[in-house]
């Protein structure tokens, strides 16, 4: 896991210095070109604000990283002669759909192969073509196209099959999310991982990233209240909160001014705003948020708004830690939650927006 690393400059010192002890050990990824390195890599350095680092080729690659080119952190990872085979052929076909017979036919046991990718990259070699392949089906999606026409984007050759992963990935059927409804729903790649975002017309409803366990939950919570389904195309807000997005997660600054409706009782609606008054690159307890709200006595009910919370990042719950300074748990994964607190302490000093509302809104 990337908070075992050590701190974000002690890694970019590393990168800096081309560190061989780090090679199979951990991972630059640039949010500026999408790919991600081994710290030897001889390509020009990134500025500390665009990189990123992660333990395994697994975490890169569910943070919607492509392996470099130059430096090939993938084939260099492993060093069994049938790693550095299968490799060359997902690199040279990309949109091959995989199956464990295709393994078996070319003279590989499916065990072995599990065990032995597993180890180098925290994924199969199967789920780490898939991965390729889904990436490839969501921007044909976003950009307008038809499922038929995403599906063999992704090179999938089984509109079940795609249908499929699709929905383990997302939580939703791609054939369910259409365009002109009253929520529409949007990818947002980021150096943590592709963002699910759905808005309105006028504000923004939900932000997550995708593989979130609560996001089919949340969808389904959302059709209720919007009385139809979720849609597929670009709002004002969802263009916003892109934009914003880009400069946090470019080291610029923490500020969001997407208009947000988070949905929620009154009472989340409050421990919600108490989370945006929080600076980015400090941290609070669930106590300390309970007292701030003036209901010191409803610590685990402020506990459970946090984590109710489906606008990731914008509503800062990720900076609410344990009363004893631990993590503690966060939809997003625990790595996710150490890098924004890193990205925050980097931009210590940022501040929410003058005349920010205190009180967030219904997208009424």
């Amino acid at each position: 896991m990337l908070f075992d690393l050590p701190d974000h400059a002690t890694m970019h010192a590393a990168l800096l210095a081309r560190d061989a002890s780090w090679e199979g050990r951990a991972y630059v990824c640039v949010s500026t070109t999408g790919i991600f390195c081994r710290l030897t890599c001889p390509a020009r350095k990134p500025l500390p604000e665009n990189c990123s680092f992660h333990a395994t080729v697994a975490e890169c690659m569910e943070a919607g990283f492509r392996p470099c080119k130059r430096c090939r952190p993938l084939a260099k990872a492993g060093a069994e002669p049938a790693v550095t085979e299968l490799l060359a052929m997902l690199e040279a076909d990309p949109g091959r759909r995989w199956r464990e017979r295709d393994l078996i036919a070319a003279g590989y046991d499916p065990s072995t192969l599990r065990r032995t990718f597993r180890r180098h990259f925290g994924m199969t070699f199967l789920e780490m073509a898939r991965l390729r392949r889904l990436r490839e089906g969501f921007a044909a999606l976003e950009q307008g196209g038809k499922v038929i026409a995403a599906q063999l984007d992704a090179g999938f050759e089984s509109a079940s099959a795609f249908r499929a992963a699709f929905a383990r990935l997302l939580g939703r059927a791609p054939g369910e999310l259409r365009a002109g409804q009253l929520l529409s729903a949007s990818w947002i790649p980021t150096p943590l991982g592709d963002m699910i975002a759905v808005a309105s017309a006028s504000h923004l409803h939900l932000l997550e990233f995708a593989g979130r366990k609560a996001l089919p939950a949340e969808l389904r919570q959302l059709e209720t209240e919007a009385r139809g389904p979720v849609g597929l195309g670009r709002t004002d807000p969802l263009d916003q909160a892109a934009e914003e997005l880009a400069r946090y997660f470019g080291g610029q600054d923490a500020i969001f001014a997407t208009p947000l409706a988070p949905g929620g009782t009154a009472f989340s609606r409050q421990v919600w705003a108490a989370l945006r008054r929080i600076p980015a690159g400090e941290t609070r307890s669930y106590g300390d948020l309970a007292r701030e709200i003036g209901r010191p006595e409803a610590v685990r009910a402020v506990a459970r708004a946090n984590g109710a919370n489906r606008i990731a990042v914008m509503i800062p719950c990720h900076r609410v830690i344990g009363a004893d300074g631990s993590l503690t748990g966060y939809g997003g994964g625990l790595w996710r939650k150490q890098r924004l607190i890193e990205i925050e302490a980097a931009l210590r000093g940022g501040r929410a927006p003058e005349g920010a509302p205190e009180r967030l809104g219904d997208g009424r």
